[in-house]
């Protein structure tokens, strides 16, 4: 699902304009992203949590030349879906295996 297709779903169910309908999708959007910014965390109950980790820097390397490259520490989001939502989803998947991914192939791609 695009963000195109939240504010389209979002529109339809609450039957408003698409305009009214992207003001409300990108507005959660920033709260959510002004929220970690500003190191808090974000509970919606029954959904998940949102917060920001620390990632320490690190030597990694350039996968075109192989070189060393010093990667800067930085905060990164990370989400925790909570019971309710990984319930839901599970359950979903056992009440209709038709709409299920097939499973990752396991044959060696290069």
């Amino acid at each position: 699902m695009t963000k195109a297709d939240l504010i389209d779903d979002v529109s339809r169910r609450a039957e408003l304009t698409q305009k009214d309908s992207e003001v409300i999708v990108e507005t959660i959007f920033e709260s959510v992203v002004r929220s970690l910014r500003a190191g808090d965390k974000i509970e919606i109950r029954g959904f998940g949590s949102f917060r920001t980790r620390h990632r320490k820097s690190r030597v990694g390397r350039n996968p075109k030349t192989g070189d060393r490259v010093e990667v800067p520490a930085k905060k990164i989001p990370f989400f925790k879906p909570s019971k309710e939502l990984k319930d839901m989803v599970s359950s979903y998947g056992e009440q209709h295996p038709h709409l299920q991914a097939a499973p990752e192939s396991t044959v060696p791609l290069g």
